[in-house]
């Protein structure tokens, strides 16, 4: 195996774990690093979504005591069931309206103009959404993840979908949306992270499957490399960002998209970056 190549893996899964779960587009920046590292073929593109498993594996890790609490009591105990439950139906959205949908967005959607757009405009959503709960905190009514509704989950389910769209930011959309749904800044943060679980393990598992013609035994260790490092990335970068959120708010992130949707922009005026791809 070229190694070159493996150290551009280990750069992709590097962005991949910093990116998957803050709030600024991880398909953005593994698009825009693809490009600069000329690693952006057909193969490439499965790549970016399989490592996604890593940074999965990084969460399960974090959340481990819950999940298995979660688990064991899962039979007998109505909590972990309407846990599990919320986290299900807030999942289904996504895959139906994925699967109906999903093939027009990539052909109609991924233009610099749209990516540079909801960049741009999540930025500002996030502002609304972090000045609203400090100008009223009681808007905030959900404190921890089990005092969910199953139609609080349906609603951030729907706001997920929205992730679809180019540049949207799947973790932006969940939190931010959580947020202006009701929850708190945790609440939204820790929902969208067990969200992560299926939606990420199924997105991989498919492309995976479906593009299953491009791989072979001898891309063992590029998938791997990438899988490691974003699993080893995306671990610190939860940790970091749970102590943050109880510090902080969000508007540093919606100023970088901001200049982000910008760059966006500029790299495809210019000709660095084909986004179309």
């Amino acid at each position: 195996m070229d190694v070159v190549l493996l150290i551009k893996a280990a750069l992709m899964g590097l962005v991949e774990g910093l990116t998957e779960f803050l709030p600024i587009s991880s398909t953005g920046h593994l698009i825009l690093a693809g490009a600069l590292l000329g690693f952006d073929d057909e193969k490439a593109k499965v790549f970016d979504i399989a490592i996604q498993t890593g940074a999965i594996f990084a969460v399960i890790l974090v959340y481990w005591q819950k999940i298995r609490d979660t688990v064991v009591a899962l039979p007998t105990d109505a909590q972990a069931q309407r846990f599990a439950l919320n986290v299900l139906i807030a999942f289904v959205p996504a895959v139906v309206l994925g699967l109906l949908f999903g093939k027009a967005i990539k052909a109609h959607l991924f233009t610099p103009v749209v990516v540079a757009s909801t960049f741009i405009l999540g930025g500002f959503v996030i502002l609304w959404a972090e000045r609203r709960q400090q100008r009223n905190p009681a808007v905030a009514r959900i404190q921890d993840v089990d005092a969910m509704s199953a139609m609080d989950a349906l609603k951030v389910g729907l706001v997920q979908c929205f992730a679809m769209i180019p540049g949207t930011s799947r973790s932006g959309a969940t939190i931010i949306g959580g947020m202006l749904l009701g929850l708190s800044r945790k609440a939204a943060t820790d929902f969208s992270f067990y969200l992560a679980i299926p939606t990420l393990i199924g997105a991989g598992a498919y492309s995976l499957y479906k593009e299953r013609t491009l791989l072979s035994l001898a891309d063992t260790p590029l998938f791997g490399v990438g899988l490691v490092v974003s699993f080893l990335s995306a671990w610190l970068c939860i940790r970091w960002l749970l102590r943050f959120i109880s510090t902080h708010s969000f508007n540093g992130f919606a100023y970088y998209r901001i200049v982000f949707g910008l760059v966006v922009l500029a790299t495809a005026w210019s000709g660095t970056v084909v986004w179309s791809a």
